[in-house]
């Protein structure tokens, strides 16, 4: 079943068919929920995804990398997939470089949203 996510991943434009993921990335994956264990934006905790700020087809060398990640969630809560929306800008074929700042922001709205 894992090929099978990856190329449906791979359709949505997550990461191009040739990618190869680390054989540390499970390791460093857990590592960061351990840190970061509640999506940054609306802070869940199901589906979630540990984003790359910088792609990881564009910057494979930044894959390990803990300052390059981010805790998202696409569990649709309120109806709103945040790593979709705040992650990719809502294109998977997108990147948010500015994630990071954003999330806190999105956070606080809706923390305070009427």
């Amino acid at each position: 079943m894992q090929i099978i996510k990856h190329l449906v991943d791979a359709a949505k434009g997550k990461h191009p068919l040739a990618s190869k993921r680390s054989d540390k990335w499970p390791e460093a994956r857990a590592a960061h929920l351990k840190l970061q264990p509640v999506c940054q934006v609306c802070g869940g905790s199901s589906k979630l995804e540990v984003h790359h700020i910088r792609p990881f087809h564009l910057h494979p060398e930044l894959e390990l990398d803990p300052t390059n990640l981010i805790t998202l969630c696409e569990a649709k809560n309120d109806g709103v997939n945040c790593h979709l929306f705040c992650g990719h800008l809502g294109n998977f074929k997108s990147f948010n470089v500015t994630v990071t700042t954003d999330a806190p922001t999105w956070a606080n709205k809706i923390k305070s949203r009427p």
